[in-house]
């Protein structure tokens, strides 16, 4: 083996030791935040007292974590990695480091579709009415961003712009059916839109799981054509892929996990576009660990929001989407003002 090939082989092996140290560094992180998350309430638990209740029935404490802090940490891992890994997706198909659920108005389109079922479909079985409304709403926005796109074969800073101005204009809508509602309605609807693991409970755990979880599989499967897209539509298409399939169907299956997101936890706002812009800049940009990796790091974004939603207006819960927007709106007027190529 020639030299070059030698120093090439040093070189991916350490890029490939890199990223495993961060996967593991990013679990580490977050098993401890998520003990500390655990501790955090008005009963006054350390984290190792905490862990101890998980595992040994001594009545309150024991009822106190299965029933109220262990579903409501599930939920946030659940939520941040599903957040994390949409936004990496988005930023593949569109080739721009600004689009995310939210920015793209897919958000703000599941949000609609849970709305309205808060509003006008009442009664049974409402939760699960609420992920239906928001994943037909969010799959809305979606296909207009790419209806928008192949029509008149637009840029990607023209999707952005697309997905702003729907973003408008499910906002409005909305704040229309609210105008209409009563004033429990209303109530329910302000709580919901401020974003709260407040009333998450393991049902609602099951089916957002099966949202979030069941279409990574495919993504991941689908990572080395998402790296060829990053590199433009004609470069992938030299190399085999079928563009228009692959698009289709990672807006589809970005759009579900969104949905799965946010009908039942209400708006977090910024975790899918701040996670895939930290991993990437750290381990850089290849599909196959980013995805994860974005994943594990919205979801330790999520859990240290909620704790410290928890935490620094005690007994008052500060909503966790409130916590997510002072963190991320910061970070968004970093990537406007001082937004780098060398990592993207």
């Amino acid at each position: 083996m020639s030299s070059h090939a030698e120093a090439l082989c040093r070189n991916y092996r350490a890029y490939a030791g890199a990223r495993i140290l961060f996967l593991f560094v990013v679990i580490l992180l977050l098993l401890g935040l998520t003990a500390i998350g655990l501790s955090v309430g008005a009963s006054g638990m350390s984290p190792l007292e905490a862990l101890s209740a998980l595992f040994v029935d001594n009545g309150r404490a024991h009822s106190i974590m299965w029933i109220l802090r262990l579903p409501r940490i599930v939920m946030a891992v659940l939520v941040g990695f599903g957040l994390g890994t949409a936004g990496a997706v988005f930023q593949a198909i569109l080739q721009n480091p600004l689009a995310s659920p939210f920015t793209l108005g897919i958000g703000s389109g599941a949000g609609l579709g849970a709305v309205t079922v808060i509003l006008f479909f009442g009664g049974g079985f409402q939760t699960y009415r609420m992920a239906l409304g928001a994943f037909i709403f969010s799959l809305v926005s979606a296909f207009i961003i790419l209806g928008v796109a192949r029509m008149r074969r637009a840029s990607s800073e023209t999707m952005i712009l697309t997905g702003i101005a729907q973003m408008f204009l499910f906002s409005s809508v909305t704040s229309l059916f609210q105008y209409m509602g009563t004033m429990e309605q209303v109530q329910e609807v302000v709580f919901w839109f401020f974003g709260s693991l407040s009333k998450v409970g393991w049902p609602e755990i099951g089916l957002a799981a099966l949202m979030i979880l069941l279409p990574f599989p495919f993504l991941w499967r689908r990572a080395w054509d998402l790296n060829l897209l990053t590199a433009g539509d004609e470069s992938a298409l030299a190399l085999g892929v079928n563009v228009e399939h692959l698009r289709m169907a990672a807006v589809v299956s970005a759009s579900l996990v969104t949905a799965g997101c946010i009908c039942f936890t209400g708006v977090i706002g910024f975790v899918g576009l701040v996670a895939p812009h930290i991993t990437r800049m750290i381990i850089g940009s290849d599909h196959h660990t980013l995805l994860p990796s974005s994943g594990l790091v919205g979801a330790l974004i999520v859990v240290a929001a909620d704790t410290l939603g928890r935490t620094l207006w005690a007994p008052q819960v500060i909503p966790i989407g409130i916590v997510t927007s002072f963190i991320g709106v910061p970070f968004f007027f970093y990537l406007l003002l001082k937004r780098s190529r060398e990592y993207w």
